[in-house]
């Protein structure tokens, strides 16, 4: 739903099945930002944006995290682990638009 919402909204959009695709992917593409699902098979979420960011290649692409696990401390953890933002799921559409909108309007402005 989300990936149909933000190409509906004028995204191009590249999807990964899992962790290590996600990295293959951000290598190949170079993409302007990375949206994160937490809870993926082979590599989770976490570490693959700290692969990410520790790979000169792609350490300079903002990550977002989305997923459905709602704890006290992720938010926090997120933000040490390397991710730009925190969503959690549900959210609507709108949502994740703008906070993909908040984080690369950040970007062009450092």
């Amino acid at each position: 739903m989300y990936s149909e919402y933000l190409t509906f909204s004028g995204f191009e959009m590249v999807q990964a099945a899992n962790g290590m695709e996600a990295i293959r992917q951000a290598v190949t593409t170079n993409p302007h930002i990375v949206v994160m699902d937490l809870s993926l098979p082979e590599m989770d979420g976490w570490e693959t944006t700290r692969r990410l960011k520790a790979d000169a290649r792609t350490a300079d692409i903002p990550i977002l995290a989305l997923t459905g696990h709602v704890l006290a401390d992720f938010s926090r953890r997120a933000k040490s682990a390397g991710f730009d933002g925190f969503l959690t799921k549900p959210c609507l559409p709108e949502e994740l638009v703008a906070e993909i909108q908040r984080i690369l309007g950040e970007r062009s402005h450092k």
